[in-house]
């Protein structure tokens, strides 16, 4: 297995965060592909092998803590070129989010 699940959808509030420069601010660092959960189903191919992709994005995959799990919300291009590589880390931006408190 790849990813430790495939899903979609994203299962944490919003976090305002859109633009690669919104993203900037916050520090990359490695993680292993086998603790990411995808927030998207499916792979656009043409993404997956464009030589360019990322000329106008981010250099670094977009993840976002929250409760204790890695949604990987922006990149699943690069983890899965990382994964054919057989690379099992990926370097990406990890936005924490806390939980809402509750009552």
């Amino acid at each position: 297995m790849i990813f430790k699940a495939v899903g979609e959808g994203r299962p944490y509030p919003d976090h305002g965060l859109v633009t690669p420069k919104d993203w900037s601010s916050v520090p990359p660092r490695q993680v292993r592909l086998d603790e990411l959960v995808t927030t998207k189903g499916t792979l656009n191919l043409e993404t997956l092998l464009s030589e360019d992709s990322t000329f106008y994005g981010d250099l670094f995959a977009h993840v976002v803590e929250y409760q204790g799990v890695l949604y990987l919300e922006d990149g699943l291009h690069r983890a899965v070129r990382a994964a054919l590589q057989q690379r099992a880390i990926l370097h990406a931006r990890v936005l924490m989010l806390n939980a809402p408190a509750v009552g």
